[in-house]
């Protein structure tokens, strides 16, 4: 990570995020929700932390950014020359967004959030 890494709004917690929804993840799949994170770093670092935090769901695979730009125009930042994404969750419902959570703060409590936003549909 660059020096100035948790200078950046939005750089610093996307492992809370990912470690959160890991440990939810069984409640999740109780409430019939399906969990992908998504991430810009290559495949190589991606498995790297997917193995070393035990990440139970899979991890997407955008390098080349294409979600960054028309139509979802997801939020990214840039650091040391590296352009990546900042944290933000989707639900989605068929091929549907239904629900955007962002700004993603505090990380470690985003899938607590998502879990009482299904919740309240029930």
């Amino acid at each position: 990570m660059p020096d100035d890494w948790d200078l950046i709004p939005g750089a610093r917690g996307c492992t809370p995020q990912a470690c959160g929804f890991r440990d939810h993840h069984t409640e999740l799949q109780a409430l019939d929700a399906t969990v992908w994170g998504l991430s810009a770093q290559p495949i190589a670092e991606q498995a790297g932390f997917a193995e070393r935090m035990h990440i139970p769901f899979p991890l997407l695979n955008d390098s080349r950014l294409r979600l960054a730009g028309p139509p979802l125009q997801l939020p990214t930042f840039t650091a040391a020359g590296v352009t990546l994404y900042r944290r933000v969750t989707l639900m989605c419902q068929g091929a549907r967004i239904t629900k955007v959570f962002y700004p993603v703060f505090p990380p470690d409590q985003n899938a607590s959030e998502v879990i009482n936003h299904l919740r309240s549909l029930i």
